[in-house]
Parts: structure tokens; sequence; C-alpha cells
């Protein structure tokens, strides 16, 4: 059940904003809201009435999201939440996190998952994989040549990669890859009808139940497999498979199309990046930052907490606006500037504290090799259409794009 939120104390009598900034700048598809910067020039921690009109908090400053994300007197369970999005209003009840969700519950529960996954996507494992990541992007990058000249980059490479990656730690049998990540392209597809949404959810949450049943019955290796040996219910298995899938699959995914996205409107930054592939690491770490498709996150206090001088009554929801803590130009100077060059370790994209990404690393390793092998294999890739005709996935937790039509000038027969 929701708590009510007590009465407020003086140091929440400043001025409210009404909303959450949503809206991007015209023209520019990679910066956050405009609102959010002024917000965090005024104050890093302001008052904000959530649809539901709730009176809760917004953090825009990065030391105030990092230590709202890491603090564990904050609270990541949905059900304690208010939902800071327009168009929420008639959310009066956020229901708790499904089976297996890391990242909608809190410890106990949450430590026993982690410490279960861990091990498996260590940086040393994650490593080991680039050979294979490697080859997948080749064979991508192939058949796009023999398709090209035009094709859209979402569903030729960007979104193929990573599927396949996840699918090989999973375990998902070859010969249903295709229709796993058809089934996983159709529910974020602007073109599918909401039933058709659910139906595709329903499908894979029965296909990965079926897959752990298999993996019982018959371990191979791989993540699966492994955890079939732990304490862990079919339903929890289930649950943390469809996790996984879900959280290897769209973020990264979206992170090669909007990456790539904005290095060709960055000329310059995309010749550097193919002429020194040893620049991928460091590469990689400013599109995070610059980016940061994961953009909004809440968390919940559990306690009165002081945080910046200003007390935050227990039951009160902070959104974390991380997209606006990554351009907080009191840790990254002239962070408006896409710029790979830049040391950008430090960034808020993976999140902070227990709740990081757990995955973090796979996604790096995906985006060092899918990147550069891009943009050396296709040196005058270029965008097919107007740029203010990229289609954008607006409004969703993840930002992206859905497709990105792209070209490239054919070899001389």
């Amino acid at each position: 059940m929701r708590r009510e939120t007590p009465a407020h104390s003086p140091e929440q009598t400043a001025p409210v904003v009404e909303e959450l900034p949503t809206g991007r700048p015209a023209g520019c598809p990679f910066d956050p809201p405009a609102g959010l910067a002024e917000l965090r020039e005024r104050q890093p921690l302001v008052r904000m009435r959530y649809p539901d009109g709730h009176l809760g908090w917004l953090a825009t400053g990065y030391s105030t999201a990092r230590a709202v994300s890491s603090d564990p007197r904050f609270s990541s369970r949905y059900e304690l939440m208010h939902s800071p999005f327009p168009g929420t209003e008639e959310l009066t009840e956020i229901p708790p996190a499904p089976v297996g969700d890391l990242t909608g519950i809190d410890p106990p529960e949450h430590t026993r998952y982690r410490r279960l996954l861990a091990g498996k996507f260590t940086v040393r494992r994650m490593r080991e994989l680039t050979a294979r990541v490697e080859q997948i992007a080749t064979e991508h990058l192939d058949a796009m040549e023999r398709n090209g000249p035009v094709v859209d980059l979402v569903e030729a490479y960007a979104h193929p990669v990573p599927a396949l990656m996840i699918c090989e730690l999973l375990g998902v049998p070859e010969a249903e890859r295709e229709v796993f990540i058809w089934r996983a392209a159709a529910i974020s597809d602007p073109a599918s009808t909401v039933e058709q949404q659910m139906e595709a959810v329903n499908a894979l949450a029965e296909f990965v139940h079926e897959l752990v049943l298999a993996k019982r019955a018959a371990p191979t290796e791989d993540i699966l497999s492994d955890l079939t040996t732990t304490d862990l219910t079919d339903a929890e298995l289930a649950g943390l498979g469809g996790f996984l899938l879900a959280a290897g699959l769209d973020t990264t995914a979206n992170m090669i199309a909007l990456g790539t996205f904005a290095l060709l409107g960055n000329p310059g930054q995309a010749a550097a990046l193919s002429a020194g592939p040893e620049l991928a690491d460091q590469a990689v770490e400013e599109l995070l930052r610059y980016l940061s498709i994961a953009h909004t996150g809440v968390r919940v206090a559990l306690e009165d907490v002081e945080l910046d001088g200003i007390l935050i009554r227990a039951g009160e929801s902070v959104t974390v606006s991380l997209q606006a803590a990554n351009r907080d130009p009191a840790r990254f100077p002239d962070p408006d500037t896409l710029d790979l060059r830049r040391k950008a370790t430090g960034h808020l994209a993976f999140g902070h504290g227990i709740h990081q990404c757990l995955g973090q690393q796979l996604a790096r390793v995906e985006m060092r090799v899918a990147l550069p092998a891009l943009f050396t294999r296709f040196p005058d890739l270029r965008l097919a259409v107007p740029p203010a005709e990229v289609p954008l996935r607006t409004g969703m937790s993840i930002h992206g794009v859905h497709r990105l039509p792209v070209a490239w000038d054919e070899e001389p027969a």
C-alpha cells in the first residue's frame, strides 16, 4: 500500500516544478529537455508535482543523483513509487516488480539475485566474448554490404548483434533465435498495436519458461543452465531469464543505433573513431554519457532523509534525471559537446549503487566492437533521409530510434 506523504517541513516550501520536462530541443534528438538544465542551474534538487498530485522531488545535479541512487534509505520498489511521466494521471497504483526484475526490488531479495548473477557478467568473462562479438558484427556487416547500399541500421545491425549475444549467453537454441529476435523487436515496434505488443510479451515469457524447463532437463554451457544448479525456482529462473533478455537487448541496440546517428552528425568524431580503434574505450564511455538513453529513474524515501540541506520525507518519490546529471558542467566541462577523447568515466548512464546495470560490461564489449567496425567498413556512411525524418523513440523509458536509414557508396564493379 502506498504511504501518504506527511506534512511538509519548512525546507519543502520552495517553488514547485509543475511537471517533469520531457520535450527534447527541436532538431536535436541527443540533448536532454532544455528545462532540465535550467532547473539544474537553479538548484540540483527541486520540489516537483507528479501527475497524480503527489509532491515529490526532481534531482538533476550529478552529485545529488549519485547520492540518491546509492543511499539505502531510498527504495527502488515500484509499488511505493509515483510515476513522474506526463499522461499517468490515472495511474493510482504501480504493481510490484515481476519475479526476477532486479530494478524494482530492494535487499535482501535483490541481494540474493544479484549475487547469483554477478559472477556471470565479470569484466574478464565479458571481454572473453570479444572474438564472438567481432564474428557476429562481421557477419552482419557482410550482409549489409550485400543488401545495400541503403539499409535500416536498426534491423540490419544494431538490433541483431546484441540480440544474438544475449541468446548465446542464455543458451537460446540456434534454430529458435530468429523467432526470438522478431518477437523482441515487435514489443517496441511503433507499427505494432497494443494487442500485438502484449502478444509478443506473453509469447516471450512462455518461450523463456519453456527454455528453463529444457535447461533443467538437459543443461548446456550457458548462464541459465548454470543457474539451474542454484536454489532458484522455475518461476524465478524464467523471470531472471526474461529480465536479462530484455535488459541485454533494448538498451545496447539503441546505444548502437543512436550512437551511430550522433556520430553521423559529427563526422570529425566518426573519422577519429574509424582511424584510431584504440579510441574505442573512451568513445563508448563518452557516447554513454552524452546520450544517456536510460534517462530517468525513481526512488522512494523509506525514512526522512536530509540531502543538499533539504529534508525529504518518508514516502516521497524522488525522480533522478540521469540525462541531466550526465550533462552537469560541475562534473563534465563543456558537457553538451560530444568529444570522444573526453575521459567520461564516472558517468551515470548505467546508474549507480546496488542497482547499477548488471550487464554493463557486456554492453561495453558490444559497443566497442560494433561502432568502430561499422565506420571502418563504411567510412562514407551517411543518413539516407534528412535527420528530422529519423523516427525517434519519444516518450519511452529507453531513448533511441525506431529506424535509422543509412547509405554508403558502392564500390565500382
